[in-house]
């Protein structure tokens, strides 16, 4: 059976058992820092576990696309270590439990229809103290006890606060080739082959609460999470997932590439199956997103781009080539992951431009690594330190064992403790950069079970008249509130937007003459209500008032120019860098945007005014802006463009500019483009992992920006003494006028240091037949004392020569030693660090030229008088 056919009957299965089909979520997690990858099937369902939101269905499943980097070095030498890996999950927001989903397993598991394993080949493990589920196991499926193994910790699921529970695990029998029944690590559970865990099905049915203790949740939930990768390789019958058609054609394609073949050589099989599984989370990841970079994601991916270049070289292969794997990996996953193929052309450039610069990179790591086993050798060691090689695998990718072979052939060892130490330091400092969040929420809160309906009419009015349907103060509902107090408040129709899709929400006020309420934020409840953060400024707020909502108009005027600028921001960048371009995140405020988007590389100044000018024409033709609902399929079929991160219905809103934009949004816009006015980019900037940034300015913000900057051209233009049409003009002329006295003010340095230099060379001395001259001079900084150094080297030909100069209360010191003197074993670095020591300085350098600092101008004369003494020392 086909992986492609596997995943399509888990999502069929429970499809028929009236689950929803969640679409795999982006790699990228949404709204989550505690996660860098979405790592499990569960990861982008946390809100709904935890309660922060209601599924339009309780019952739901996935095929979801996960990354885990922390086994990374185990890839490519055994069966079933991966990079990327897709879990297959079915999950239950507070509706069946352990007796339903049990049994689905064991359909699905067992039924002809659908994955057809044997029933005599599984074996189970259960928690030790859940008694409902082995019963179930035992008496309902008819699993006979000897399978069935009562386990503690590891069937236990629990991840700090928030929901937690048991587990039951289900082993597949692979047969004798896989494992002795003798052995005692050959059962399920165990550390051998034969016992493949195919499917872990969690009962999250506690609260670990803040105190360590445990109690039952309000609604219990189930969790699973099956490998598609090991059920593959259980149902093609091959000897690891390597082998499966997930990876096989990847390799396959790798061998014809490189000029080896699979299955050969233990070594070339090792490297095939790092590149296979690197590839594969590469293909993924820059298709969501996500660049080669020096930080957070995009420094995973740039390792594992240049590990796989690495393996790429045990091969031969000595030129860029995973770039050409991308087609055969869309080709595997394409029909249900069409991101990979539909970003392919791009995917591949990113790929190989990243090789190309590591093939670069590699030549400079291993110039670096000679200089390093030189240095060792110098300071007697026959060791490469481990922090040194760590530097290595860290800075320029290089793997330990690249730097072992290399160490090897020059008849040295590396510090691998030393190595592993500083790998160590490095994860503690990326786990506390984190925010300790790792688990998700506690359920319950005052609107977890609040269903009174709430009806937003504000896309088309800013007053109402409503009632409170609800009030919340201090976590508790209540009847009545003072003045001066803040709660929040639900109403039964409400014109406050709720902050969502990246436009923040309204302000304004709830007033009804008895009452005056500031609304200061509006979010939505899980059940979708808008609630509305309040204070009351007058009166008493009571449940059941009829009042009037206001939302502050001129805000709102300056959030829909924004947001429907926003979008015509999205279209010109894919216009002019390219169909690459994604939203990333966005920003949308009265006063300002801001738009974080995918891109490759930097945007020059002429691109960004292309952006620019091509949004301003579309504000300028005055379009209409269509809003329209549709079926999600149907907005799709048009092109509508989906925002980054967010969750559509069935029913999707479609906001269409002309024939010029058009986006599935939730938020506020304006009805034609011509009541934005104006926009202004305000700046550009990249903010890691490739993605950049744009913050801009529309409407009156627009006004006031460019306003403010014509008021600060016209001072520049006041303290040039000019108009502002000439400043550009002026500025050339006084820019070349301060180069021309740069100039005469070089040559007379030049002809003052050579003055200096002639009045010197009266106080060369002899020490032991070497010229030496130690002498205070006048130079005004640094480089005014080197050319003194300088004039003095051609004069006296052969000599030891220590300057130094006086600045403010501080010293500046020179040293220079000739090229002969160099050779007879005389170092200007260590003459100078000598003489800066007496002056309460330092300072070193190369043998022939050093300079150094010193704190105190009092020392520098005795300090100077001391140089004779050291070049006799020398001599």
């Amino acid at each position: 059976m086909k992986a492609s056919e596997i995943r399509s009957k888990w999502l069929q299965f429970f499809a028929s058992k009236g689950h929803k089909v969640e679409p795999s979520a982006s790699l990228v997690p949404h709204n989550d820092p505690s996660l860098l990858w979405i790592n499990a099937g569960i990861a982008p369902l946390k809100p709904y576990l935890d309660g922060r939101q209601i599924p339009e269905n309780p019952r739901i499943t996935n095929a979801q696309k996960c990354i885990r980097t922390n086994d990374i070095e185990n890839v490519g030498k055994t069966r079933r270590h991966h990079t990327f890996f897709e879990m297959l999950g079915n999950f239950s927001i507070g509706d069946y439990f352990k007796k339903e989903v049990i049994p689905w397993a064991w359909e699905f598991l067992t039924s002809p229809e659908w994955i057809g394993f044997d029933g005599n080949r599984i074996s189970v493990t259960v928690h030790e103290e859940d008694e409902e589920a082995y019963e179930i196991w035992n008496k309902q499926i008819g699993i006979p006890a000897e399978r069935i193994y009562r386990l503690k910790e590891d069937n236990f699921w629990d991840i700090g606060e928030g929901p937690c529970g048991p587990c039951t695990e289900i082993f597949y029998d692979r047969g004798d080739k896989y494992g002795d029944l003798s052995d005692p690590e050959c059962w399920p559970g165990g550390e051998n082959e034969r016992f493949l865990e195919v499917w872990n099905l969690v009962f999250t049915q506690f609260n670990h609460n803040k105190d360590g203790s445990y109690t039952p949740l309000p609604n219990k939930n189930i969790d699973t999470g099956a490998g598609l990768e090991r059920f593959a390789s259980i149902l093609q019958d091959v000897d690891s997932n390597f082998d499966t058609d997930l990876f096989r054609p990847i390799i396959d394609k790798t061998c014809e590439l490189v000029g080896v073949t699979y299955h050969v050589n233990d070594d070339h099989d090792v490297a095939l199956k790092v590149i296979a599984d690197h590839i594969r989370t590469v293909v993924f990841s820059v298709g969501d997103g996500v660049l080669p970079s020096n930080e957070g994601r995009g420094y995973v991916i740039r390792r594992l781009l240049r590990r796989a270049v690495r393996y790429g070289k045990v091969l031969g292969m000595d030129k860029p080539f995973l770039y050409k794997l991308v087609p055969t990996v869309g080709e595997i996953m394409g029909v249900y992951y069409t991101e990979v193929v539909d970003k392919a052309e791009f995917i591949e450039k990113v790929i190989r431009t990243e090789e190309e610069r590591f093939h670069e990179t590699l030549s400079d790591g291993l110039n670096i690594l000679a200089e390093m086993v030189e240095k060792s050798r110098q300071a007697g060691s026959s060791q490469i330190s481990g922090p040194d090689a760590f530097k290595l695998y860290d800075t320029y990718g290089f793997p330990f064992d690249l730097t072992e072979d290399f160490a090897a052939e020059k008849g040295m060892t590396v510090d691998r403790e030393g190595f592993d130490a500083s790998m160590q330091e490095q994860r503690d400092r990326a786990r506390a950069a984190r925010q300790d969040d790792a688990g998700m929420k506690v359920q319950g809160g005052p609107f977890a079970d609040f269903t009174v309906k709430s009806e937003f009419v504000g896309y088309n009015e800013l007053v109402v008249t409503a009632k409170i349907e609800a009030i919340v103060h201090e976590n508790e509902f209540v009847d009545i509130v003072g003045v001066g107090e803040t709660c929040q408040v639900v109403l039964d129709r409400t014109p406050f937007y709720a902050e969502s899709g990246g436009q923040v929400s309204d302000l304004g006020t709830i007033t009804n003459g008895q009452v005056t309420l500031k609304v200061e934020d509006v979010s939505k409840a899980p059940h979708g209500q808008h609630v509305h953060k309040v204070v009351v400024e007058s009166g008493v707020l009571r449940k059941g008032d009829t009042v009037e909502a206001a939302v502050a108009a001129p805000e709102r005027s300056d959030i829909i120019k924004n947001h429907t600028a926003t979008h015509l921001l999205h279209k010109a960048l894919k216009e002019v860098l390219g169909t690459h371009v994604n939203q990333a995140g966005s920003l949308v405020e009265p006063d300002r945007l801001r738009f974080d988007f995918s891109h490759f590389g930097s945007i020059t100044a002429e691109e960004l005014q292309d952006v620019e000018q091509r949004v301003n024409r579309q504000i300028w033709n005055n379009i209409q802006v269509d809003i329209s609902l549709k079926p999600i399929a149907e907005a799709k079929a048009m092109g509508a463009m989906a925002l980054f991160g967010e969750k559509y219905g069935d029913i999707v809103r479609v906001v269409q500019v002309g024939d010029y934009s058009l986006e599935l949004c939730g938020g506020c816009h304006v009805q034609n483009t011509g009541q934005i006015g104006l926009f202004k980019i305000v700046s550009e900037s990249g903010i890691g992992s490739g993605v950049r940034r744009i913050e801009a300015v529309s409407g009156r913000s627009a006004y006031e920006f460019l306003d403010q900057q014509l008021q600060l051209l016209k001072e520049a233009a006041g303290m040039l003494k000019s108009n502002v049409q000439d400043v550009p003009k002026r500025l050339e002329s006084t820019l070349q006028q301060m180069k021309e006295l740069s100039r005469e003010n070089e040559s007379l340095r030049g002809k003052l240091s050579r003055i200096e230099a002639g009045s010197l060379q009266d106080q060369v001395k002899q020490v032991g037949g070497v010229n030496v001259l130690a002498a205070q001079v006048n130079a005004g900084d640094m480089d005014s004392l080197r050319n003194i150094v300088d004039e003095m080297k051609v004069k006296l030909g052969s000599a030891i020569i220590v300057l130094g100069a006086p600045a403010d209360d501080k010293v500046n010191l020179v040293a220079a030693v000739t090229a002969d003197l160099v050779s007879k074993g005389f170092h200007a670095g260590k003459i100078i660090k000598e003489v800066a020591l007496q002056c309460g300085g330092s300072g070193g350098g190369r043998p022939d030229m050093a300079q150094a600092g010193g704190k105190d101008a009092s020392k520098l004369q005795a300090a100077l008088a001391s140089v004779e003494g050291l070049v006799s020392q020398l001599a």
